[in-house]
């Protein structure tokens, strides 16, 4: 957005400023309607020796001129999506980051909130994440901003909005499923099931092998990183194929992009 301020040059009050005091140390009146340049209240002026009305050098200041550039930006007071956070709800930045948090999260239940800015089911939804968070300690809560991260849940086939996730140790993904503040049941009654306590034998799973593939297929993971999963094996192998990962079509990913917003 850019504005012009312009100011003009304008003589206002008294005409002290220019003419300065009477002999009486009075200040002189406004000007009358018609001067000769040589005629002041009647009476004559010598300007002999002065730069007569109209050679006064006097010029208006140049018009300012201010670009600005607005920036649309939110603060943190004002982002809803970092209201009321628990100790539990940890913001994903990365695919990388996503696939360590599910692998380090041992036997404890994880469940991956993907939202958007942008979408008011998940703004509704959000306080009682929240407070849904704050009653299950021992549960992991991995928000994942579709806006920042959207090539990634491209991959994950995520299209529609809020959408959840629920993993779990070596089981892997427990369930997955769409809801907003009306069904809100419907999260409840999975980590009623999923919640509790339990042993699972074997290192977490996390993301399943074609997931994998398929974030590597688009640059989101690193075919020389390396991953504790027990899916590695079968992986590595893949990439060891010589099949071309650049091609979705390998992947089944043809599907389409439309995200939908509850």
């Amino acid at each position: 957005m850019a504005c012009s301020l312009k100011t003009g040059f304008s003589v206002s009050g008294s005409c002290e400023a220019i003419f300065g005091t009477t002999d009486k140390g009075s200040s002189i009146g406004a000007l009358p309607l018609a001067l000769t340049p040589k005629e002041f209240l009647g009476k004559s002026l010598d300007v002999s020796n002065q730069i007569g009305f109209s050679h006064w050098n006097v010029k208006p200041p140049r018009p300012i001129s201010i670009d600005a550039q607005a920036s649309i930006c939110v603060s943190r007071a004002q982002r809803w999506w970092d209201k009321t956070l628990k100790p539990n709800m940890v913001e994903i930045h990365s695919a990388k980051e996503l696939v360590d948090s599910l692998l380090n999260a041992g036997d404890r239940l994880v469940i991956i909130d993907f939202y958007s800015p942008g979408c008011g089911g998940c703004r509704t939804l959000h306080p009682k994440i929240c407070q849904l968070a704050d009653s299950n300690p021992d549960a992991i809560f991995l928000k994942v901003n579709y806006e920042e991260l959207k090539a990634m849940c491209h991959a994950l086939r995520i299209h529609v909005l809020p959408f959840f996730r629920f993993y779990r140790g070596a089981e892997g993904k427990l369930c997955s499923f769409s809801c907003t503040n009306a069904t809100i049941k419907k999260f409840k009654d999975a980590l009623g099931r999923y919640g509790t306590e339990r042993c699972s034998l074997g290192p977490a799973k996390g993301l399943d092998e074609s997931e994998l593939l398929a974030l590597a297929s688009i640059g989101q993971l690193s075919r020389n990183e390396s991953l504790d999963n027990p899916v590695k094996k079968g992986f590595e192998e893949f990439l060891l194929s010589g099949l071309d990962l650049s091609d979705s079509n390998n992947l089944g990913l043809k599907e389409s992009t439309e995200l939908l917003m509850a």
